[in-house]
């Protein structure tokens, strides 16, 4: 809950079991707290740690622990569930720990970071396997942490196609450029709005950012102070179905990554979804999301935090219709064959019942 409103029947519940999908799902106590800076994300992550084991006295019978988010601390309970059920445990990698910490400008040198450094050893070479969900994380994983590369299965991030329908983009006859997602420290909301500000005098042309988190009064002031009447700030959290209408109206889709002064190791999930809704991408970024867009030829890349080559890349897709359609017919067809959600499933269960059989063949 990145704002910290969490929905009545279960605040402040130690448990609720619920049916979701054929599913049973136990939901632990969170605090209702706002999910900004890193101490109030540390004190979520120790307290989900912590309440996530509630529910042992519940669970039946288990083959594998698979332990996602917060994919480091959260190992700590995932060893004791695979312990008292005599399983193998299986840790999944969606942001690279304690990396991503150093991106948020701790030091490696502070004791958060040589903490982190260490809780991350640890969780790598306790598992019995690892999926990360980019291949950028096997150097790290492996070279840094010393985790066998036999243990290591990349598995992406999957996405679930009848969700999103290509739409025909904007309904207003102008071209409408869209970010989705969170509006955290991740992203370089600057460089859309400087763009947006090169952009002013093209009257067609109006950037849609919508979103929730730390940085949404920061981005809404930026548009006050810019005068930016091309942008549009939708400033809260939407359905998955809302989501998916919400990028079918627009022409292209953003992922501004800020420059953290290093390459990009790991790959959003907003790229797969971008792609399903079968529009031209323009990702700011280097490393690896970058790479992706070029290697599934579904979009433009541009260096993060340079305004002028963002306000050319939408230029050229607004002028170079044929160009943009192409583009989204790739990343669509891409994630079609590729990463739809089944084919993860298929993957992630092939990966899990051989860790099962202790075969770890990758």
């Amino acid at each position: 809950y990145p704002s910290g409103d969490i929905p009545g029947e279960y605040r402040w519940r130690p448990l609720v079991v619920e049916w979701m999908g054929g599913f049973r799902v136990f939901r632990t106590f969170i605090f209702p707290l706002a999910s900004v800076g890193v101490v109030r994300r540390m004190l979520l992550f120790v307290c989900f740690v912590v309440s996530s084991l509630f529910a042992l006295p519940f669970v039946g019978g288990v083959d594998v622990v698979w332990v996602a988010n917060p994919n480091v601390v959260g190992v700590f309970p995932g060893l004791v569930y695979a312990f008292v059920k005599g399983c193998p445990l299986v840790l999944n990698v969606d942001d690279l720990w304690p990396e991503v910490l150093y991106d948020l400008g701790l030091g490696r040198g502070s004791l958060v970071g040589r903490l982190g450094g260490f809780l991350a050893g640890f969780a790598y070479r306790v598992a019995d396997a690892v999926t990360p969900i980019s291949p950028g994380y096997v150097g790290v994983i492996c070279g840094k942490y010393g985790v066998p590369r036999d243990r290591v299965c990349v598995v992406r991030a999957g996405v679930d196609l009848s969700r999103f329908k290509v739409g025909g983009g904007s309904k207003s006859g102008g071209f409408r450029v869209l970010y989705s997602g969170a509006f955290s420290v991740a992203y370089d909301f600057d460089q859309v709005l400087l763009a947006a500000k090169l952009l002013e005098n093209a009257e067609d042309v109006e950037f849609v950012l919508q979103g929730g988190g730390e940085l949404a009064d920061y981005v809404k002031a930026r548009v006050r102070e810019l005068g930016l009447r091309n942008v549009r700030v939708v400033d809260r959290i939407l359905s998955r179905g809302e989501v998916a209408e919400l990028l079918g109206g627009a022409d292209a889709l953003i992922l501004p990554l800020r420059d953290f002064g290093r390459p990009y190791l790991g790959i959003s999930s907003k790229l797969y979804e971008y792609q399903a809704a079968g529009k031209p991408i323009i990702c700011c970024a280097d490393g690896q999301p970058a790479e992706y867009v070029g290697e599934t030829r579904s979009g433009v890349v541009v260096k993060p935090g340079d305004y002028g080559a963002l306000a050319e890349a939408v230029l050229y897709l607004r002028d170079n219709p044929d160009v943009a359609r192409e583009l989204g017919f790739n990343g669509r067809e891409y994630v079609r064959d590729n990463v739809s959600v089944e084919r993860v499933g298929f993957e992630m269960k092939r990966i899990l019942e051989e860790v099962k059989g202790a075969i770890r063949s990758c």
